[in-house]
């Protein structure tokens, strides 16, 4: 039953994802706040057909630590899930993506639409000045929530965590808080395969980390917290 319901939904949630990228290339000559609303109902498209399809539930934690105003938010990556969820939760939302991700057409264009920032892993030193000056141009605009993935990769649900130095340099140079965020999506939503397993998502937001902090001591206290707070996520999942 999990493989049909799972089928089903990649059945409706592709050419639907698809066609509604379709329908938002005039919206790229608009303004970027109504990019935004597109892409938010988009989101929300997607966590109905999972509630209704597969039997997944969504839940947000951490209300009270989501931001309003300019933030970093530093995610636990296990799924392509963890992109399209945080469109519904942050008004202002951009990302930080891997230059082969470029090829994706529309969904790419949309992304450097608001604002996201392309990064060349390879570029070592120049990459990671390179998005420093992006995010600060991005900052000078006001409002802009950065969504960053510090492992730079998905990682399956338990794997031990590597953190790479790009959000310390981000943290470093922008002088806003951090807001990490916990998530068990990659129980549910696998990063490869077609399963969808019903339960509930969960991401949650936890207490934003301050500017100003020594690198390693930034670095400690934003794994603790993610990898802590993924691991309890997990285990209500047993």
């Amino acid at each position: 039953m999990i493989l049909v319901r799972s089928l089903l939904f990649s059945a409706i949630f592709y050419p639907w994802s698809a066609l509604y990228a379709v329908a938002m290339v005039p919206v790229l000559v608009a303004p970027r706040s109504w990019m935004l609303v597109g892409m938010r109902i988009w989101s929300q498209s997607v966590i109905l057909l999972l509630r209704v399809i597969c039997g997944i539930r969504v839940e947000i934690r951490g209300r009270g630590h989501i931001p309003t105003g300019d933030a970093l938010i530093a995610s636990k990556h296990q799924t392509m899930f963890d992109v399209f969820v945080q469109f519904g939760v942050l008004r202002g939302s951009l990302f930080v993506f891997k230059k082969e991700l470029l090829i994706i057409p529309i969904f790419s264009w949309i992304a450097l639409r608001i604002g996201s920032i392309v990064v060349d892993r390879k570029g070592q030193a120049t990459a990671l000045r390179d998005m420093v000056r992006r995010a600060q141009e991005q900052f000078r605009l006001g409002d802009r929530q950065l969504v960053i993935f510090p492992e730079g990769t998905r990682k399956a649900p338990g794997a031990a965590p590597d953190y790479k130095p790009g959000v310390a340099g981000l943290y470093r140079e922008l002088g806003v808080p951090v807001h990490p965020v916990a998530t068990n999506a990659g129980v549910h939503w696998p990063a490869h395969g077609v399963l969808r397993r019903p339960g509930v998502i969960v991401y949650e937001y936890l207490e934003p980390i301050p500017p100003g902090l020594k690198r390693a001591e930034f670095m400690r206290l934003l794994e603790e917290r993610i990898e802590t707070a993924s691991n309890r996520l997990l285990a209500e999942d047993l």
